[in-house]
Formats: structure tokens, sequence, C-alpha cells
């Protein structure tokens, strides 16, 4: 019984386990030595997993590429050979660094990533695409660039996802972006 006048308050914190996530994403967190949500991910995984759109601000290192991630991995149809998710990013090193950790999930679940960048040979990309890349990481030039060419198509993606948007917007991306989303489900 707490001492009269001091207010005793339970704050519940959840782990990744109170998100029913498939075992091998948990084995990956276990692995990457994460244990606990930060609070970007404690917000924005349960509304993702139940196909919820979600709007999100939090400061660099707080965890967003997990946040968005780990449902994009966990909603990804694994006998589905074709483009599910677009991750769009603003610049080659975010989307390097993105498609490091999705690639970590992804593989635990025997999905396949690609990674659309400018600098790269478009040999390499459209082998990835072919192969069957169920999740796709890159800049708007590049997805752009693809789109044009035909050596990839956006009509059976069910998920988008615009990391760091605000810099993206504000480096001028806005029109490409639109063009680019034009092109996908109207779902």
């Amino acid at each position: 019984m707490p001492a009269k006048g001091i207010l005793a308050e339970r704050i519940f914190m959840p782990s990744f386990y109170d998100f029913r996530l498939q075992p091998a994403t948990l084995a990956v967190l276990a692995n990457m030595e994460i244990t606990e949500p930060t609070p970007i991910q404690a917000e924005a995984i349960p509304a993702l997993l139940a196909g919820n759109d979600v709007v999100g601000h939090s400061a660099t290192g707080s965890g967003k590429t997990l946040a968005y991630g780990i449902p994009l991995v966990e909603r990804v149809a694994r006998d589905k050979r074709e483009v599910q998710a677009l991750v769009l990013v603003p610049t080659r090193e975010l989307a390097l660094q993105v498609n490091t950790v999705l690639s970590k999930l992804a593989t635990s679940r025997r999905l396949a990533t690609a990674l659309l960048v400018g600098g790269r040979a478009y040999g390499t990309q459209i082998s990835a695409l072919r192969y069957g890349a169920q999740i796709v990481v890159g800049t708007p030039g590049r997805i752009k660039d693809h789109l044009e060419r035909g050596s990839f198509v956006l009509s059976q993606l069910r998920m988008c996802v615009l990391d760091e948007a605000d810099q993206m917007l504000d480096s001028g991306f806005a029109p490409v972006i639109e063009e680019i989303l034009a092109t996908t489900p109207d779902t």
C-alpha cells in the first residue's frame, strides 16, 4: 500500500513481444540487441500493423526506420515476388542506411529487397527487380528513371513510406514524388 499522499503509478512500457511479431523478426531484433521499443516505435508499430496511415515525427536516431520497417516486413506477402512496399528517401546515403536495416529484417523472413539509387549501375538494380524484390528503397530521381524505362512497376504496391518527407519536399522533390505516386494503385 503506498504511503498516504504519494501517488503510485505504474507506467506501461511495451515490449516487442506485445506486438505479436513473427519469430524471425523478434530474432533479428534480439541479434541487433534491441530489447524494447522507443516511443516512436511504440506508437507507430501497432497502428501500421493494423494497416493505418501514420505521420510520424521524431528526432534523428530515435528508431524511425524500425518504426515503419518492422510493420512493413511483417505485412509483405512472402509468396508474391513483386514490389509490395516502396520506401522513398531523399539521399543515396540514407537509402543505403535504410536498406541495410530493412535487409536484415527482410532476409529473416525470406523477403527480397532492391536498392534503387543514382551512382550505381542500372543492371544490378534491374536484376534485383527481376529477381522479385518485394521491398524497394530508393531516391525519387532513380525511382522515376526506372518507372520511365519500364524496368519497375508499382501496380501491386501495398505500402509506401516517405522517409524524411520534409527534407524531400524542401529539396524540390514534390513533383517527382507526385508522379511516382500517380503510378500506384488508388488504394
